[in-house]
């Protein structure tokens, strides 16, 4: 279990959830980061009293130093803030709730120091997760995913032997929009595409499980941690939301993580293991589930995530030009600039247009990350 944490992305649904599992478990928080919700990280600032605390947004930073005058914490911004945050000696785990490649830096560099990796931010992975998974393994930092899903599959496999694992069954629940043609999903509203029928998220993500995007970065998120291919990987649909994902062992047995759908499970288990405490969290009443249903997903009309599973098979590059374009896109579609089928329209345009490359270096990765965002920017 980990005594002091360093929270990326604070303010965001994980940031606030894991914030609440540091003061259940007492763990304390020793920095925290944000973009731009001054008010919220102000409120958090006070409430845990971190010793350091980032803004990435430098105006924001300003208003938020001066909001904080009268105390002891020492006020960061920008990328170097972010950098900071995530090295502090005396954090020994980083949880990297930041939403998009931003997160990529901070991750390496907590790596770097040896810190417990809590990794939530799914960019770092699709990005640059050969590198990212190098580097951990080649300074011996430990990367304990955060996903529901990764979450469940790193459970599974605790206690298993090399060359046991015959195939990952990675579990969706279909999002809000299961069962529809891509014709009827045209008018489709942001207050629409953010209500999953399961799970509390932040709008993005919310987005993304609606049209399937955000499995295709958990697909490739699950090649990286687990280090198999992607005929390694069965997407299966379950939209109870209750098997949060399985392993299927060479001998045919199938292992299963079930749970209520609440992020704040796999958070505590992340900060925890390899202990386990008692959580606030309600747990699996099973008189009360009326049926466990697995379906197959639906690549036709949901094609973001036969696009995210082709780009796995690309490698290089692909992957960080689809989620970056897919990241702008979504952007768009919630401050109405954009149609919500044309999400999948400037991801596979970005794929096409700007192409990839190998992921031979950071400069690469970044380079190729800002040429799709500039792709859809300019032409969507």
């Amino acid at each position: 279990m980990v005594n002091a944490i360093s929270i990326l992305g604070c303010t965001g649904s994980i940031g606030r959830q894991t914030a609440a599992v540091a003061e259940h478990t007492g763990i304390r928080v020793a920095a925290l980061t944000a973009n731009r919700k001054i008010d919220l990280l102000e409120e958090q600032a006070r409430r845990f009293k971190p010793e350091f605390v980032a803004v990435y947004d430098e105006e924001a930073a300003k208003l938020f130093k001066v909001a904080v005058a009268d105390t002891a914490i020492r006020v960061g911004s920008g990328m170097e803030g972010l950098i900071e945050a995530a090295t502090l000696a005396s954090a020994d785990c980083v949880v990297t709730a930041v939403s998009g490649s931003v997160g990529l830096k901070p991750t390496l560099a907590a790596i770097d120091a040896r810190k417990r990796i809590a990794l939530a931010n799914k960019e770092t992975l699709v990005c640059a997760g050969d590198m990212v998974m190098a580097r951990a393994a080649e300074v011996g930092a430990e990367i304990v995913p955060v996903d529901s899903e990764h979450s469940a599959i790193f459970q599974c496999l605790m206690g298993r032997g090399e060359g046991e694992l015959h195939k990952i069954l990675l579990t969706g629940s279909g999002g809000p929009f299961r069962g529809r043609k891509r014709e009827a999903l045209e008018d489709i509203t942001p207050a629409q595409a953010v209500a999953h029928p399961n799970w509390s998220m932040g709008a993005k993500i919310s987005v993304d499980s609606s049209t399937l995007m955000n499995k295709g970065l958990e697909f490739v998120e699950a090649m990286h941690l687990f280090h198999v291919t992607p005929d390694d990987i069965q997407v299966v649909i379950h939209p109870q939301s209750v098997i949060h994902s399985m392993v299927e062992l060479v001998d045919g047995t199938v292992i299963a993580q079930l749970g209520v759908p609440d992020m704040g499970l796999p958070i505590q288990l992340a900060l925890t293991y390899p202990e386990r405490r008692p959580s606030l969290f309600e747990h699996l009443d099973f008189w009360k589930l009326r049926d466990l249903s697995f379906e197959e997903p639906d690549l036709e009309n949901f094609p973001c995530l036969a696009l995210a599973m082709d780009c796995a098979r690309r490698g290089g590059t692909a992957p960080c030009v689809m989620s970056a374009a897919n990241e702008v896109a979504v952007h768009k579609f919630l401050r109405g600039e954009l149609g919500y089928n044309r999400i999948y329209d400037a991801a596979v345009g970005a794929v096409e247009t700007v192409g990839w490359t190998k992921a031979d270096s950071l400069e690469t990765i970044l380079a190729s990350d800002e040429a799709a965002r500039a792709y859809v920017r300019e032409n969507f």
